[in-house]
C-alpha cells in the first residue's frame, strides 16, 4: 500500500524576518497559489496539513475550500530557525552553505540540520502511519522541506533547495516501511506545460 506526500513549498512572500511566522503572500504569490490549487485538484488529495506560518497556510488553503477540508496545523513543518532573530549574517548564503556541509552545527539560538531533518521526520513518520495508503497536502517551506528530504537521499542537497522555487510542490510515494519509491516535481511539470502551450 502506497502513502503519497506533496510537499507543497510556500509561494512568494516579501522577507521580512521580524514577522517570520505573520508575513503572508506577495500579489505574485497569491496568482501562483491559484496555480497551486489547481494542480492540486487533479490529485484527489485526502487530507492537507501545514506549517503554522502563514505563508504555508495561505499557499493551500484555496485547496482546502475547494475540497472543503480542514487545514491541520503542524509546528515541526516550520522553516528552520538558522540562529536567533537579533543574529546578524554578513552572507546569509554562506551560513546556509555552511550548515549544510556541517550537519551537526549550528548558529547561536539556531538549528542544525539534522535537528530540522529530526523533527520534519518525526511528523512525516507520523503522518505516513495514521494515513496508510491516503494522499496528503502538506504546506511547508524549502529549507525544512530540503532536510527531511534529505533523510531518503543525499541528492536533496544545498544545490537541489538552490533549484526549488517558490512555490513548488513535490509528489513523494512510500511503502509501508517508510522507504520513499519515487519522487516527482509537479510545478515544473506545469510550467513546462505552459511553455509548450504558448510555443
Amino acid at each position: 500500500m502506497e502513502t503519497e506526500i506533496y510537499f507543497v513549498r510556500h509561494a512568494h512572500s516579501v522577507f521580512s524576518l521580524e514577522d517570520e511566522e505573520t508575513r503572508g503572500l506577495s500579489k505574485k504569490g497569491w496568482e501562483d497559489a491559484k496555480e497551486v490549487t489547481e494542480i492540486m485538484m487533479e490529485e484527489n488529495i485526502d487530507y492537507i496539513i501545514s506549517s503554522p506560518y502563514t505563508r504555508a497556510i495561505q499557499t493551500v488553503e484555496g485547496l482546502a475550500r475547494k475540497l472543503k477540508k480542514e487545514i491541520i496545523l503542524d509546528e515541526r513543518f516550520r522553516e528552520r530557525d538558522l540562529a536567533a532573530r537579533d543574529h546578524h549574517f554578513e552572507d546569509p548564503s554562506e551560513a546556509i552553505k555552511y550548515v549544510f556541509d556541517h550537519p551537526l552545527f549550528h548558529y547561536p539560538g539556531g538549528e542544525s540540520n539534522i535537528e530540522v531533518q529530526a523533527r520534519g521526520i518525526e511528523a512525516l513518520r507520523e503522518i505516513i502511519s495514521a494515513h496508510k495508503g491516503k494522499k496528503i497536502a502538506i504546506g511547508v517551506h524549502g529549507l525544512i522541506m530540503t532536510c527531511t528530504m534529505k533523510y531518503f537521499s543525499d541528492q536533496y542537497g544545498l544545490d537541489f533547495w538552490k533549484g526549488t522555487s517558490k512555490p513548488d510542490i513535490y509528489k513523494l510515494q512510500f511503502d509501508e516501511n517508510f522507504h520513499l519509491l519515487h519522487c516527482k516535481r509537479l510545478w515544473a511539470q506545469k510550467k513546462e506545460s505552459d511553455l509548450l502551450k504558448i510555443l
